[in-house]
This record gives C-alpha cells, structure tokens and sequence, in this order.
C-alpha cells in the first residue's frame, strides 16, 4: 500500500473518530437529561402520593388536598409513562457507549494497526469500522439541541482530552 492510500484511510478513520466522538458526547448529555427530567416528574409524583396518602389517614377535613395530591401524583406519572424516561434513558446510554467503542477502534485502527497492514486488509478493517459507524448512526436517537450544546462545551473543554496525549512528543 502506497503512502497516499494509507493517508486516505488514515484520514477516513479520522473522520470517524470525531464524528463518534461529538455522536458520544451528545448522547451522554442527552442521557443526562433525560435522567434529570426523570427525577424533576417522578420525586414529586412520589411526594405527591405519599402526602395524598397521609393527609387520606389524618382526617376527613384533608381528603380535599388527598384528593388533589393523588391527581397530581397520577399525572405526573402519566407523563412520565408517555415520554417512555426510562426507555429514553437506556436508548441514549446504549448509543453513547456505541459511540464509545467506535471512537476508540477508529483510533487504535489509524494509530497502530494501520502502519502494519496490506491494502486489502486494512480497506477491510476500514469497512468493517464504516459498517459499524452506520448501524449505531441508523439506531441512534436524535438528541437535543441543548444536549449538543452540552456535549461541544465538554469536548471544547477537555472533556474528550486525556493526560498521556498532552505529554506525547509530537513526529518529525
């Protein structure tokens, strides 16, 4: 394999990486949210249910706001049960760490194994990486705004820097 071929491939894997990489980030932040509107809907549903549960025990002059605070308990949950958190949740995580494991392959493919193969076996290799960049793309929910934004000031911040590249001596 010639050393355009290599720059080639090299490169696509490059493409790759930070497209998994600002992918990831974005779907952990969309995690993130997602959990936080879980909890800001289910503890005062939880509260809610409780109160509406003591107030029924303490007396019939409460039953008013027992009743009041069950309704608002049982719409709460309602909400929460139509927006599917949980399932939102597992889906962001799931292609978070997709992205992940596509973001460290794509490195570890350009920065040590490429140097080392044929042609036809790193175009294989390279396929096998754009195959997988596809299917998680395809199954991939479509986060937020905000969750983008989120993830661009983490990466923008050195939250996708590691220490042992800082100290790496830069080629000749």
């Amino acid at each position: 394999m010639d050393n355009r071929q290599r720059d080639q491939m090299s490169n696509e894997a490059k493409r790759i990486e930070e497209s998994a990489m600002w992918s990831g980030q974005g779907q952990f932040e969309q995690a993130k949210i997602w959990r936080g509107t879980n909890l800001s809907l289910g503890t005062p549903a939880t509260a809610l249910a409780a109160i509406a549960g003591a107030a029924t025990l303490a007396s019939t002059a409460g039953r008013y706001w027992a009743a009041v605070a069950a309704l608002s308990a049982a719409a709460l949950s309602a909400v929460m049960t139509s927006l599917g958190l949980s399932r939102h949740i597992e889906q962001a995580q799931t292609a978070a760490n997709a992205y992940l494991a596509l973001q460290q392959d794509a490195r570890v493919f350009y920065d040590i194994d490429l140097a080392t193969m044929e042609y036809d076996e790193a175009r294989a290799a390279l396929g096998e990486i754009i195959a997988r960049q596809q299917e998680v793309n395809k199954s991939a929910p479509i986060p937020t705004k905000r969750a983008y934004r989120r993830a661009r000031k983490n990466i923008e911040g050195g939250g996708q820097d590691y220490n042992v590249d800082e100290n790496e001596p830069t080629p000749h």
